[in-house]
């Protein structure tokens, strides 16, 4: 008789080891939910933490993370100075433990300071061990599937030291299951979850019931803050992972966990939710974001429209803004975002007092400019870009009170007294009118004397000065003379300091003198003009960006286009381009030969809290694209320049002789019952009479010139074009 065979100890099980990895900066919140999982011996590394624990905390990790981007369980940990010893590690493991031949993986590698130094042949070693293995002992391979896979095997080599993992989450865990589509550079759920959690609103929204997002792209702040708040798995919603097709997958623990968050989000449902809004300026994108919303299972938690940032308004006492505006990563849309944070900040001041902004941005520089006293700043990644999570209640920039001119007097026996005395003459009708009328720029001398030939134009607080070159017949060093005196003048009346006041010698300009750059700062102001913002420059150009003659057509322009499209051709800055956006056009398009120009008009839209695929700038000579545009606008704006033949242009353009071709290319994209407007400033311009047959002409040259004006009358000619009606059809030409 044998004797018995000794009793087999029975091992303690090891418990296994996982790594979740994350964005830079998230490190602290994962470990907080691997903690709550019942994970062990946490550790803490740049853009990952590793535990120790159970398969269920992995599972819950997968489930549950809302932060994490993958969950990795560890195979093996080896040394792997080579390649060559890479792949004898790889084959030492029992793939088929994992895996069957009929299923297909892929291999991911990532190295850091690691003495192998190519990432894709890596990969393939691993690869080929893995083949290799399963060759020898079944006689089949698993084939790879780099886009798909059933398995994803993951490869970390730092230094000489590798590990290799199965990743259990399969698709990375920010892609929760209900993004059906998004706009340009979407959010990351996990990031947008981060976003959400250190904004602090979670904790205070019993005293902010509203959630408002007014750039909120393809929803994903809002759809995830609702999820937070109600305490559902993010997970959820997912169809697959990567563990349903690993070998050692417990799928009585994984329904037991999904059966307990399901459990535990009809407990977490809010009695009462809070009002959960967005607003973006994109109509697909908002077509797209109430898609995720609805996938999400929230549609009846929050609301999306379209509506453009200058039509914010506050929906209750209290509340949290909470948005990711553009970042302005490339130069040309820099400048507008600058100014696009300025307008948010000023409605946040104006429209809503009591609430917390919690401003998520790559430009933390540029947040300056809203004028908020920051209480907190989280520092985080979007990708590869540095980004920072501002989170404030106190606006610091106050609205600068309306300049109020009064006029000092002139020294006795000063040079200069009856130019001193016109000036005065003039304002004494002119400041009165500018403040009954609320008219922060406006001119209040324009050569009235001959012997001081001279324009002067107040704006706000600057004095801008052009002189007009002097006739030939004037001595240079008598105009000269007089100018000084002028100078002097107007530093004694306005009381002016010198860093306030702005000179420019005016003259004919020949050739691509006109679009030349004048030497100086490049500093942009900001004004206001009917009720809107413009940038004004008062130092490179000879014109400031704001032709104050428009005053006038500029805000009948914004009557004009109230729920109509609106087409600005010679467009400049786009301060026509605004004031149509301020009355209420549908859309605009603002069309000039030069880049530096559109993107002025850009950053006066953002200004003002317009922009977004309603309102394009398109950098065109203006005649060749009439050609092309085969659109319809219920409102054109027309104002050439008189001459032109700038470096873009293949031709010289003269509005004299140009002007007729020029209004019938115009004429065929204006829509049926809809209004052209041109104008010009070129004093001898005479209108084509075919035009006057052709269309229904009339010149409303006098109802465009303002007050400031009226003493030059020529400072520019105005006409409003329509299509004849046609006469209504009579029985006898009925068909």
């Amino acid at each position: 008789m044998l004797p018995a065979a000794p009793t087999a100890r029975k091992k303690k099980k090891q418990p296994l080891r996982f790594t979740a990895t994350c964005g830079f900066g998230l490190e602290s919140l994962v470990s907080c939910e691997i903690a709550g999982f019942g994970g062990e011996a946490i550790a803490s590394h740049p853009g990952a933490v590793s535990w120790s624990g159970s398969l269920e905390t992995g599972y819950r990790a997968c489930l549950w993370s809302r932060f994490a981007s993958r969950v990795l369980l560890e195979l093996a940990r080896f040394d792997a100075p080579t390649t060559d010893a890479l792949y004898a590690q790889a084959g030492s493991i029992l793939w088929d433990d994992h895996f069957t031949w009929k299923s297909t993986f892929a291999v991911h590698t990532t190295l850091v300071n690691a003495a192998l130094t190519h990432s894709q042949f890596a990969s393939l070693r691993v690869k080929d061990a893995i083949v290799d293995q399963f060759r020898k002992r079944f006689g089949r391979r698993p084939d790879v599937d780099p886009l798909h896979p059933d398995l994803r095997i993951n490869l970390h080599v730092q230094g000489t030291g590798a590990t290799l993992a199965l990743d259990l989450s399969g698709d990375s865990l920010h892609r929760r299951g209900y993004r059906t589509g998004s706009g340009e550079a979407p959010l990351k759920e996990t990031l947008a979850a981060a976003i959400v959690r250190l904004s602090g609103w979670l904790d205070r929204a019993g005293d902010e019931p509203v959630l408002l997002d007014p750039m909120c792209g393809s929803g994903t702040l809002l759809i995830e803050a609702a999820l937070m708040l109600s305490d559902s798995a993010p997970g959820l919603l997912r169809k697959a992972f990567g563990f349903m097709a690993w070998n050692r997958h417990d799928p009585q623990l994984w329904d037991r966990l999904v059966q307990e968050a399901v459990d535990r989000e009809s407990r977490g449902m809010p009695a009462a939710w809070p009002q959960f809004i967005g607003y973006d300026a994109d109509p697909q994108v908002v077509a797209a974001a109430r898609k995720n919303v609805i996938a999400a299972g929230l549609r009846e938690v929050i609301v999306i429209k379209q509506r453009q940032l200058a039509r914010l308004e506050s929906p209750a006492p209290r509340g949290c803004l909470l948005t990711n505006p553009p970042y302005g990563e490339r130069l040309s849309e820099k400048e507008a975002v600058k100014y696009l944070y300025r307008c948010l900040g000023r409605i946040f001041r104006d429209q809503f007092p009591g609430w917390t902004l919690a401003f998520f941005t790559a430009n933390p520089d540029l947040a300056e400019m809203t004028g908020m006293q920051w209480q907190e700043r989280q520092r985080l990644f979007n990708g590869p870009i540095k980004c920072q999570l501002l989170v404030g209640q106190e606006n610091t920039l106050r609205e600068q009170a309306l300049q109020r001119w009064t006029l000092a007097p002139l020294p006795a026996d000063a040079p200069g007294e009856d130019f001193a005395n016109r000036l005065r003459k003039n304002c004494d009708t002119l400041l009165r009118w500018a403040e009954e009328e609320q008219i922060t720029c406006f001119r209040v001398y324009d050569a009235d004397m001959p012997e001081y030939n001279l324009a002067v134009d107040l704006y706000e607080e600057w004095v801008h000065v052009q002189e007009y070159a002097p006739p030939a017949t004037v001595d240079p060093a008598r105009a000269e003379q007089r100018f000084g005196q002028a100078l002097q003048v107007i530093r004694t009346v306005f009381d002016v300091p010198r860093g306030r006041l702005f000179i420019k010698t005016r003259k004919k300009q020949k050739g691509t003198q006109q679009y030349q750059k004048k030497p100086g700062a490049g500093t942009l102001h900001e004004v206001r003009e009917g009720g809107g913002r413009f940038l004004v420059n008062f130092t490179d150009y000879l014109d400031t960006g704001l032709f104050l003659d428009h005053r006038l057509t500029r805000a009948l322009l914004g009557l004009l286009a109230q729920g109509k499209t609106f087409l600005n051709l010679f467009a400049y800055t786009g301060a026509a381009t605004v004031y149509a956006a301020m009355g209420g056009a549908t859309a605009t398009t603002t069309v000039d030969i030069s880049a530096t120009y559109l993107g002025r008009a850009r950053a006066n839209l953002a200004l003002n809290g317009f922009g977004g695929p309603l309102h394009q700038t398109v950098e065109a000579d203006c005649l060749e694209w009439l050609q092309r545009d085969r659109e319809r606008y219920g409102v054109i704006f027309v104002d050439p320049p008189t001459f032109s033949n700038a470096r873009h242009r293949k031709q010289i353009f003269d509005v004299q002789k140009d002007h007729a071709a020029l209004l019938r290319l115009a004429m065929q994209r204006l829509a049926k019952g809809g209004t052209l407007i041109f104008s010009n400033n070129f004093r001898a311009f005479k209108l084509e009479e075919s035009l006057c047959r052709d269309f229904a002409v009339r010149e409303i040259s006098d109802e465009t010139i303002p007050p400031d004006f009226q003493r030059n009358r020529r400072i520019h000619r105005c006409w409003e074009f329509r299509h004849h009606q046609q006469p209504p059809i009579t029985e006898q030409e009925a068909p």
